[in-house]
C-alpha cells in the first residue's frame, strides 16, 4: 500500500446507535479521506451496505472480518450464549466481541488502528491484554482535546481509569505532555493537575500526594509543571495547555463541556468539540468514540485514527516516555 495509506478496524457493533451510525461513519471517513482503507468488523451483510454505497472503482477499500451480530447482553436474539466467532480473538473483550476482534486486527498487523463506540472498558481492557501496555504502566489513560479560549487544551484521563491514585496521577501528567508535544506540536506544553483551588494544599488526598510528586519531578524544575489548576481553566486555556485528572471526574467534565456546547449551538468555527478520546498506555493506536456517538462523531474518530497513525503519534509519546521512565519509576513507585 501507499505510504500514506491508513488501515483502519472499526468495530461494526459499538455505539448505542450500531450498526446505523457506523455505516454512515464509515462512509463519510470514505469520502473525506481518498487514502483510507476500513477494515468492518461485525456482520458481513452490514459491511456490504459500507461497500455497496461506494462507486466500483472505491470498493476495494473496505475489507471485513465477519463476526456474528450478537445482543448486548451477550447472548443471540434467541436467548442463547453468542455463536463462536468466525475468526480467532486475543483475550480481554467479551469472546466473539466485535470489539475483541478489532483489537486482534491491530496486533495481528492486519489494522493499524482500531476505531470503536463501544464498552470504555471492555474496550480498554481488550487493548491492554490484546496489545499490551507499555513499560512501567499500569493504568492506561483516555486522553481528549478539548477546544478553549487560548487554544486547545489537552485533558485526560477521561474514562479510562476511575481511581485517582498519585502514582497515576502523577504518570498520566508525562503522558500528557508528550502527547501535546507530538499531537498539537507544543514544544514545551505547560501540566496543571485539576483540583477544588489553584493554591497548594487543596484538593483530596490523591491530588495533594501527585501534587507532591510532580513539584519535585523534572517537570517542574524545567517549568512544565504549572501545579494545581480549576476546572475552568479547561476551557480558558489561558494556564495549561494540558490538564491531568482522574478518569471519572475528567469523563464528567468532558460530558459537561459536551453539553455546553450544545446548549450553545456547539463550538465556535474552527474549534470542534471532541468527539473521540485516544488510549495512551498500550502499543497500539486505539480511539473510542462516545456511546451515544452520531456519524459524524464516528467519522471524525476514524480520521483522528488515520491522523495518528500517519504521524506516528502514539509511537512518539511510547519513545518520549521511554528514556525517563526507568528514572521516574521509584519516584512515583511505579513499576513494570
Amino acid at each position: 500500500m501507499d505510504p500514506g495509506t491508513s488501515r483502519i478496524a472499526v468495530d461494526l457493533l459499538g455505539g448505542d446507535g450500531s450498526p446505523a451510525v457506523v455505516v454512515d461513519g464509515a462512509l463519510r471517513a470514505c469520502r473525506a479521506d481518498p487514502d483510507l482503507h476500513l477494515l468492518l468488523v461485525g456482520p458481513p451483510d452490514v459491511a456490504d451496505e459500507v461497500r455497496a454505497a461506494l462507486p466500483t472503482g472505491q470498493r476495494h477499500r473496505i475489507t471485513v472480518r465477519p463476526i456474528a451480530a450478537v445482543g448486548r447482553s451477550g447472548r443471540d436474539g434467541a436467548g442463547r450464549p453468542d455463536a463462536a466467532p468466525t475468526h480467532p480473538v486475543r483475550p480481554g473483550a467479551r469472546p466473539g466481541s466485535t470489539i475483541a476482534a478489532s483489537v486482534a486486527a491491530v496486533a495481528d498487523g492486519t489494522a493499524d488502528a482500531v476505531v470503536s463506540a463501544g464498552s470504555s472498558g471492555e474496550i480498554v481492557t481488550a487493548a491492554a491484554l490484546g496489545l499490551g501496555r507499555w513499560p512501567t504502566v499500569r493504568r492506561p489513560a483516555l486522553v481528549a482535546v478539548v477546544p478553549a479560549v487560548a487554544g486547545p487544551v489537552v485533558l485526560l484521563d477521561v474514562g479510562a481509569s476511575v481511581e485517582a491514585r498519585p502514582a497515576t496521577l502523577a504518570q498520566h501528567a508525562l503522558f500528557g505532555a508528550a502527547y501535546a508535544a507530538a499531537r498539537l506540536d507544543v514544544a514545551r506544553p505547560r501540566v496543571g493537575l485539576l483540583s477544588i483551588g489553584a493554591e497548594p494544599g487543596k484538593g483530596d488526598r490523591a491530588r495533594r500526594g501527585a501534587d507532591s510528586h510532580l513539584r519535585t519531578s523534572p517537570m517542574a524544575a524545567d517549568g512544565r509543571y504549572v501545579g494545581l489548576v480549576e476546572g475552568h481553566d479547561v476551557t480558558l486555556g489561558h494556564a495549561a495547555d494540558v490538564v491531568v485528572t482522574d478518569g471519572f471526574t475528567g469523563n464528567v467534565l468532558l460530558k459537561g463541556i459536551e453539553g455546553a456546547y450544545a446548549m450553545a449551538g456547539g463550538p465556535e468555527p474552527g474549534r470542534l468539540a471532541p468527539r473521540a478520546a485516544t488510549l495512551l498506555g498500550v502499543a497500539g493506536t486505539v480511539v473510542i468514540c462516545h456511546g451515544a456517538a452520531t456519524g459524524a462523531d464516528l467519522a471524525s474518530g476514524i480520521v483522528l485514527a488515520a491522523d495518528l497513525h500517519r504521524a506516528q503519534v502514539t509511537a512518539s509519546v511510547a519513545r518520549s516516555l521511554d528514556d525517563i521512565a526507568r528514572t521516574l519509576a521509584d519516584q512515583y513507585e511505579v513499576s513494570p
